[in-house]
């Protein structure tokens, strides 16, 4: 059957998702928790395609029966974050869970009180919650892809609790509340997701409501339902079927839009960016819950139409979306199908002081990286190595010195597992591999070791000795290899002197390192990344030199031996970035040049010479990261 005349060619689109050129939002919803009609908190997560009608499914759970969760969760296009609520105490835990697999929500950090009906909204790598402990007008925010509690943003325009959120890339717009136990409010405010401060006043809805549900597109955002009390609006003690609209980069009031097809309080709103679900909620008087489902699209006017049902009647769950508007689509997104040897990259550890996130980008195509999961446990200094299908990350510290070996498979996103033990604690390492072994050399213990070791990557187990470097060395030399060879340069010796020296090894066999030759300036922290002939070293620091050895990429032929040949400049002089490659580019990501941490990543093409160029930045500033691929010189023929 042709395509002619159709919308668009599956096949095309294929292609341009494999090549991160699609730029589509997600398309799955989810609604976590919340009360039953028994008054019962209930911890089970459910899911549904929004872009297609019909009941929601299973998920998983949260790690505690919740109900009071606000109605609207942010997120990136990876992860979905809920914060606080009633177990039937009040909570500050913060737990997160990834869309792209069933299962439960994990711990990722606390609010710094315990509250209900905490709502937030983010852009790609900010979670900005607007409410404080209670009727508190304090706003806090977190760093999405790095585990750990929120931090003071500024403070409301008010003191109210139980408001609706939804916003843009840039702004956060929060409405309604209740300032005193049966008093309701219509205000609207914002704040600038990226720019630390007060909130501002937006306009009013034409309701005063609390327990209200906000989904957005990005440019337009809705705010629906909500309940009033005694004394509170008009009219008193009823719940609305109002749905309100705003543009939302400009100020002003509110415009009806249309109806519910029921009057409810705490539904729970999610997104996909062009149809916008409310889900559940219940009357008020009267308590029934409802698991109906009301849809609308977003870019239009009109009432609401059913959609479809919830698993389980309920109230005062939270909804989260992977499309929701907050998500710019510019970043790299995952593959529809990941095919091993594509041209992943991971960046193991971004964030600083140390830190479990894992960020990936498609080293084809230029873009910002986004959020692939975590290690077992947060720390830097640790070493990578790779097979095609498996991304591995050896010792390190947090602060103290650890011997984990961390695996995860490239194809999923999503957290490490533990793989083994190294056969020596250490941290800064260097790391390097083929397509079946990864080895693990030098780094300090906390003395500096000459140790390599390696492990067969398709088989979990503690690491074995393979031999030693012709000089100890850590302070994270360079590692990098062929399909046979692996080269390690650089590091801090015994007498924390910036070497020069290059060692090399077979990788199929073990034995102690030989000398290769020198680089082209003595230096520590620096990366290494290669096609199946040549290896490039970059960056790194020198002391007491100037510019500390940091403007410098040079580069070897892996299958001789001799010096390193200048190749160019980074785009930023620094040490402690992470390298990755395929057959023809090299990335660099991150890295430091102090007093500052840097977010950046450049590339360049390994076969030519010249200076790199911009790639992209990664979703948190890091230094002494390691990069890992699945079609680094190792995995390439020869």
């Amino acid at each position: 059957m042709s395509n002619s005349g159709k919308i668009w060619d599956i096949r095309e689109s294929y292609k341009l998702r494999r090549n991160n050129s699609w730029h589509e939002k997600g398309d799955v919803g989810i609604v976590a928790g919340g009360r039953t009609p028994s008054a019962d908190e209930i911890n089970t997560i459910e899911k549904r395609q929004i872009s297609t009608n019909g009941t929601f499914a299973d998920f998983g759970n949260l790690t505690q029966a919740k109900s009071n969760l606000g109605g609207d969760a942010g997120g990136d296009f990876v992860k979905a974050f809920f914060a606080g609520g009633t177990t039937p105490e009040n909570s500050n835990v913060i737990e997160t869970l990834h869309y792209s697999s069933d299962g439960n929500g994990v711990d990722f950090g606390d609010l710094p009180y315990s509250d209900y009906a905490a709502v937030s909204h983010s852009d790609n790598t900010r979670l900005v919650i607007p409410q404080g402990d209670g009727r508190s007008n304090n706003i806090n925010y977190l760093t999405m892809n790095s585990k750990g509690n929120t931090s003071d943003f500024g403070d409301c325009t008010n003191s109210v609790t139980q408001k609706g959120t939804m916003g843009d890339t840039t702004r956060l717009i929060a409405s309604g509340g209740t300032d005193n136990p049966t008093g309701q409010v219509n205000v609207m405010q914002f704040v600038t997701i990226q720019s630390l401060g007060n909130a501002t006043d937006f306009g009013d809805l034409n309701y005063s409501c609390r327990s209200n549900a906000g989904n957005s597109n990005g440019v337009r955002g809705l705010f629906a339902g909500g309940l009033t009390f005694s004394g509170g609006g008009s009219p008193a003690n009823a719940a609305f079927n109002n749905i309100d609209y705003v543009t939302i980069a400009s100020t002003g009031n509110a415009t009806d839009f249309g109806n519910l097809t029921y009057s409810v309080y705490g539904m729970a709103g999610t997104t996909n960016g062009t149809i916008g679900l409310f889900a559940g909620g219940a009357t008020y008087p009267g308590g029934t819950y409802y698991s109906h489902v009301d849809g609308v699209t977003i870019s239009t006017t009109g009432n609401a139409v059913d959609f479809g049902d919830l698993t389980t009647a309920k109230q005062s769950g939270a909804g989260a979306g992977n499309g929701h508007g907050g998500l710019n689509p510019g970043e790299q997104l995952p593959s529809v199908t990941y095919m091993p040897g594509s041209g992943r990259g991971l960046v193991q550890g971004v964030g600083t002081p140390a830190n479990a996130n894992v960020n990936f980008i498609d080293i084809p195509t230029l873009g910002n990286s986004v959020d692939f999961g975590d290690l077992t446990q947060s720390r830097n200094y640790s070493g990578g190595v790779s097979s095609l299908t498996r991304a591995v990350a050896a010792g390190g510290s947090n602060p103290s010195l650890d011997n984990r070996i961390d695996a995860v498979e490239m194809a999923s996103l999503g957290n490490y597992f533990d793989f083994g033990d190294l056969s020596v604690t250490r941290s800064r390492p260097a790391g390097f591999g083929s397509a079946t072994r990864g080895c693990i050399a030098g780094g300090d213990t906390p003395s500096k070791s000459d140790v390599i070791d390696y492990i067969t990557i398709a088989s979990a187990g503690d690491a074995t000795d393979f031999g030693n470097l012709t000089e100890a060395r850590t302070d994270k030399p360079g590692g990098l290899s062929s399909s046979t060879r692996g080269v390690v340069g650089g590091g801090a010796t015994a007498s924390d002197n910036e070497a020069d020296v290059m060692d090399y090894v077979t990788i199929a066999s073990t034995g102690n390192a030989t000398d290769f030759g020198n680089l082209s300036v003595g230096r520590a922290y620096l990366n290494g990344i290669a096609s199946s002939t040549r290896g490039v070293f970059s960056s790194g620091l020198s002391v007491p030199s100037s510019p500390y050895g940091g403007a410098v990429i040079d580069y070897i032929t892996i299958s001789s031996t001799g010096n390193a040949t200048d190749f160019g400049d980074p785009t930023q002089n620094r040490y402690g970035p992470a390298g990755m490659s395929n057959s023809i580019r090299g990335v660099f990501a991150g890295g430091r040049l102090a007093p500052n941490n840097y977010n950046i990543m450049d590339y360049i093409t390994i076969a030519s010479t010249g200076n790199a160029a911009d790639f992209g930045d990664l979703s948190n500033t890091g230094e002494c990261l390691n990069g890992v691929s699945d079609s680094h010189g190792g995995l390439q023929s020869s």
